[in-house]
């Protein structure tokens, strides 16, 4: 039997409103209305492409976040601003500073953990860190952590041999432990303080607390799958075993500790009143990154304080612009600068080192012409 939407399309009547076909099924401005979607989609996906539709999200995501920032900041006193700064204490900030080193350092170890699962022990943890701390430094102040990261590790590890696919699986181990790390934070920190996702979400406190119940199952879920029998995911030449077992589980601590430390970075930094517990910040805090992560902006920067602003209204603006240049500065524009810097020394050195190269080939080449010794002429009785 055929289907409704292969019968006839009854006309209108005159007023323009659509005739009932008898049969039940819609009329033609409904089916017209009910394929608009379809339609939409498939223009989306075949002229704009994916990829383009991400970019799209990206740009709204930012617009609203600058919208939002705009409503709530544009009465800002800059005076007010400058007195939160003057107010900080200096061992707080000290703190905060000493804790988003650490929270790099532990990046170094997402590039060390991945080559271990991808079998390249050769290349040195001092690679490794080098590798890790630049390219996440790049890639959160630029964006598109992806491709900006990736090409930074690339830059670094070709030197060692690897080829780019082999860079691709480093990215891939190095997100697949953010984002362990995020489901384990948010997760608990959701189950145990559910009101504090309610100030991002605006979802009910039981919602959220079943979905952080839903995520640490999963994650208990993943664990269990790995570690049950190899896992392997790829195909023909490129593919990646996943860690199983404690491997696993330090896979999770390393994502855990950096998001932690990050959070008790801006936790110092807050304004002293009102009092909020390090949980509920953690939770907040890592939704507002992972907001910002989704933006693609540089450095989440706009979405990022858009979402800690309003799921923390109860303290003061001024104070709270404050804490978030102060955690900028820290976490965002002085490991760019260092990494800018490493990387630019690291290009001269290897500049210096093919100049040297060159010039000592050049000198054996010219050595070597000068020592051979000529053939000896042999002189016939004719002669």
């Amino acid at each position: 039997m055929q289907g409704w939407w292969r019968r006839s399309v009854i006309p209108s009547d005159p007023g323009g409103s659509p005739v009932d076909n008898g049969a039940g099924g819609p009329s033609a401005g409904t089916r017209c209305v009910m394929s608009f979607p379809k339609t939409v989609w498939r223009f989306l996906r075949d002229r704009v492409g994916l990829h383009g539709l991400g970019f799209i999200l990206s740009l709204v995501v930012i617009g609203f976040a600058i919208t939002v920032l705009y409503k709530m900041l544009h009465n800002l006193n800059v005076a007010d601003v400058v007195a939160a700064l003057k107010a900080k204490n200096p061992l707080h900030v000290a703190a905060a500073f000493i804790l988003v080193a650490c929270a790099y350092l532990t990046l170094t170890f997402y590039d060390w953990f991945a080559l271990r699962t991808i079998e390249k022990p050769h290349v040195p943890y001092r690679v490794a860190a080098l590798s890790g701390f630049c390219s996440y430094s790049v890639g959160h102040n630029v964006g598109f952590t992806v491709f900006t990261g990736g090409s930074v590790r690339y830059r670094i590890y070709s030197a060692w041999g690897l080829s780019a696919v082999d860079v691709a699986k480093i990215c891939f181990v190095a997100g697949l432990t953010f984002w362990l790390g995020n489901i384990a934070v948010l997760g608990l920190g959701i189950v145990i303080h559910p009101d504090a996702a309610t100030a991002v979400d605006q979802l009910p406190p039981l919602v959220n607390r079943l979905i952080g119940i839903g995520a640490l199952a999963v994650l208990v879920g993943y664990v269990w799958w790995v570690s049950a029998a190899p896992r392997k995911i790829g195909r023909s030449n490129w593919f990646i075993t996943l860690p199983a077992g404690k491997t696993t589980l330090l896979q999770i601590g390393i994502g855990i500790l950096d998001l932690s430390l990050c959070a008790a970075a801006m936790y110092m930094l807050m304004p002293a009143s009102p009092y909020i517990d390090p949980i509920s910040l953690a939770v907040i805090f890592v939704t507002a990154t992972l907001l910002g992560f989704a933006s693609h902006a540089p450095g989440g920067l706009g979405v990022f304080d858009a979402a800690l602003l309003v799921a923390l209204p109860q303290f003061d603006t001024g104070e709270m612009v404050g804490a978030l240049l102060v955690f900028r500065l820290f976490y965002y524009i002085v490991p760019f600068a260092f990494a800018l810097s490493l990387l630019g020394g690291r290009e001269l050195y290897l500049g210096r080192l093919r100049a040297r190269g060159a010039a000592e080939a050049a000198a054996e080449a010219a050595t070597a012409k000068d020592t051979v010794v000529p053939e000896k002429k042999h002189v016939t009785a004719a002669e």
